[in-house]
């Protein structure tokens, strides 16, 4: 299945630009960074030269013992069988993290031979990089692959309502007949998730079961990969945090407690395993906001956090939430009191913008589920997960700090109330576009 991810075009970018250094695909293990680079090699190079460090362990000896480029390339070479051409070939190295000497080489290679399109992508990279004490600094290019958004799961799953939704310039409400059918294919989004395995499992092979059966292999994936890749104190600890993360978003109050994690558990013991778990990119934290301001981050409150994972349907696989759930009207998205669709949306604007959201609290009186800050403007984000749209946080908010604009995500249909938009969820890809429209004060 050919699954066009809007990362390609950046990739091209990359390709095609002025002092293009090597490239560093950052992100989560099966996110899609391997195949993202083959097919870049096969659509945009006349050649690929896929080298993998995990699966032929020998290529180490090649940037051990040297880091002449030249003589590094003679050796890629002969591995590869054929001339690797500097302006035709694309070299990937891929589990870069196993030869932390090849990293180190991505700096000789930009400063003594730019002229070679070098694309690297690990899994669990960041934590590879956290430990390595010779990284090309200033010398690479870094990109960062997401799971497959909504919107590149539906330009698959129904390239008729995913044309409807590019062809949208006004904000108008959306007739039943393309209402309600996106509102299926959310589900089913639901159900798969991002992560291009279990989308071409369901999509191509049609298949629920093989849908479980890939999310719960990369789930114990992941496990082994605490086992490999953390220090051994922290292995149980990384355990009871990404397990107890269901039970976390279940509260009504979705703060993250380490007592619920484990009972006893105090943050000075866990934050190490809790780094880990964000650097792998396998968790998202999202501080509390003493005060939304510019910068957002100056007001972080490092103590108060909410923790979601990478992935809407590993959240669903993890929680043991079974797929029949999709029969059960709007059961889905009012899961974990709105937690999987909380996970949905949060997944969707770390994609889409650079600043990372926050949240906010006002005492016991009014939390808004995120805070966005949007060039030099704050936007409030209120995320219902059925059509009960009535907010008294979000009107706490406005009255003391009177954004310009307030976003709403729900099952209502798309709708501008004065400084209020509706965004139906299966639109959340859309949200800079709907902004756009609204106002241009902010953008």
């Amino acid at each position: 299945m050919d699954i066009r991810r809007g990362i390609a075009k950046k990739l091209i970018e990359w390709k095609n630009a002025d002092g293009r250094k090597p490239l560093i695909l950052q992100g989560a293990r099966q996110v899609g960074k391997t195949w993202l680079l083959k097919d870049l090699g096969k659509t945009n190079f006349e050649d690929t030269a896929y080298f993998n460090f995990e699966e032929q362990p020998d290529l180490k000896q090649f940037f051990e013992k040297t880091k002449d480029v030249h003589r590094i390339i003679q050796n890629l070479t002969l591995a590869h069988g054929r001339p690797i051409n500097p302006h035709h070939t694309l070299i990937i190295f891929d589990e870069i993290q196993e030869c932390n000497d090849a990293l180190n080489t991505l700096k000789y290679f930009c400063e003594n031979a730019p002229e070679y399109a070098i694309a690297s992508a690990g899994s669990l990279l960041g934590v590879a990089m956290s430990r390595g004490n010779s990284f090309p600094v200033g010398k690479v290019d870094f990109l960062e692959v997401h799971p497959i958004c909504f919107a590149e799961f539906l330009s698959i799953a129904d390239p008729k309502l995913f044309a409807f939704l590019e062809s949208l310039d006004e904000i108008v409400p959306l007739p039943d007949l393309f209402f309600n059918p996106l509102v299926d294919q959310l589900k089913a989004y639901f159900i798969a998730g991002g992560l291009p395995e279990a989308v071409v499992a369901l999509l191509e092979g049609r298949d629920v079961s093989r849908v479980q059966q890939v999310q719960q292999n990369i789930l114990n994936a992941y496990a082994l990969d605490f086992s490999k890749h953390s220090e051994n104190k922290d292995i149980p600890k990384i355990n009871h945090i990404w397990t107890s993360i269901p039970s976390q978003l279940a509260r009504e109050n979705k703060k993250f407690l380490y007592q619920t994690a484990r009972e006893g558990a105090r943050a000075r013991d866990y934050e190490d395993a809790l780094l880990w778990l964000s650097h792998a990119g396998l968790v998202h934290r999202v501080f509390r906001s003493n005060k939304p301001g510019l910068p957002l981050s100056a007001y972080d409150d490092l103590s108060a956090f909410k923790l979601y994972l990478l992935d809407t349907g590993l959240l669903r696989r993890l929680s043991l939430l079974d797929p029949i759930a999709i029969t059960e009207g709007n059961r889905l998205f009012t899961e974990f009191k709105g937690g999987l669709t909380e996970n949905f949306v949060l997944q969707h604007l770390v994609s889409h913008f650079e600043g990372f959201p926050r949240y906010w609290t006002s005492g016991n009186q009014a939390e808004v589920d995120f805070i966005l800050q949007l060039k030099n403007d704050i936007i409030p984000i209120e995320v219902k997960s059925d059509e009960n749209i009535r907010s008294k946080s979000l009107s706490i908010y406005t009255a003391q700090f009177h954004p310009p604009v307030r976003v709403r995500y729900s099952l209502r249909n798309l709708k501008v109330d004065n400084d209020l938009i509706n965004i139906p969820l299966f639109m959340i890809d859309y949200t800079e576009k709907l902004l756009n429209m609204v106002s241009q004060s902010f953008i």
